[in-house]
């Protein structure tokens, strides 16, 4: 497995962990509203990113376009940070979407993503 791909499956583990630890207040606001924003948000964001990871395992061609899409989510976090005061965590995770990019866009990765 090349390394682009396995930095790409920790990503996509991080995002299935902090759905996970959002989803508690989610579900106690669907006794009273069943549907909200938020709860859409997230389960359009759980479903999407466990579609890609189980395209990236299976070795799907279709899996390039999406897990790209998937690095896409570190793009709003970044002025976000800066805007919060984190100039560090801000460079990490700029750091860490370049990262992600060029590993998923590597001659290794593109080739490991081959199967139709």
């Amino acid at each position: 497995m090349p390394w682009g791909i396995g930095l790409f499956l920790g990503y996509a583990f991080v995002i299935l962990t902090g759905v996970g630890l959002a989803l508690g207040p989610v579900v106690e606001r669907a006794v009273l509203i069943p549907i909200t924003f938020e709860g859409v948000v997230l389960m359009a964001l759980l479903a999407y990113t466990i579609f890609t990871m189980t395209l990236v395992l299976q070795r799907k061609a279709a899996a390039r376009g999406l897990s790209l899409g998937l690095v896409s989510l570190a793009l709003p976090a970044i002025p976000l940070l800066l805007l919060w005061g984190q100039v560090i965590l801000a460079v990490f995770v700029a750091t860490l979407g370049l990262l992600l990019y060029r590993g998923l866009r590597a001659p290794r990765a593109l080739a490991w993503l081959d199967q139709d």
